[in-house]
């Protein structure tokens, strides 16, 4: 249970850490559409092929990309499974602070005079 539960984290610490750039972001909305070289990916960004593998690497390890070799070519897809557990956890935090939240408005009512 808690070799689950550390794997559990690393993974998300994974996602979140991919998550965490923009331009990682980006290549993962387009990825969404289909499949991409890593030349692809970098275009829009203006940014060397070495530079996107790198963000494609961080893709990689948080399991949100997989990379296969065509030759010379390295084509890219998304696999959007560990989003799933970032999404998790932030419905339970959101969860968590709503109701925390509402207590303190509670706390903040007027008080019916009885």
């Amino acid at each position: 249970m808690l070799n689950r539960m550390v794997e559990d984290q690393a993974t998300l610490d994974d996602a979140f850490h991919a998550l965490a750039h923009p331009a990682r972001r980006e290549m993962l909305a387009r990825l969404s559409h289909g499949e991409l070289t890593v030349g692809e990916l970098a275009a829009p960004h203006e940014m060397s092929l070495a530079a996107a593998s790198k963000h494609v690497q961080v893709l990689e390890r948080a399991g949100l990309v997989r990379r296969t070799v065509d030759g010379r070519r390295h084509v890219c897809r998304l696999d959007p499974a560990p989003l799933a557990s970032a999404s998790e956890w932030l419905r339970f935090t959101e969860r968590f602070w709503n109701e925390r939240l509402d207590d303190l408005q509670k706390l903040f009512e007027p008080k019916e005079e009885g």
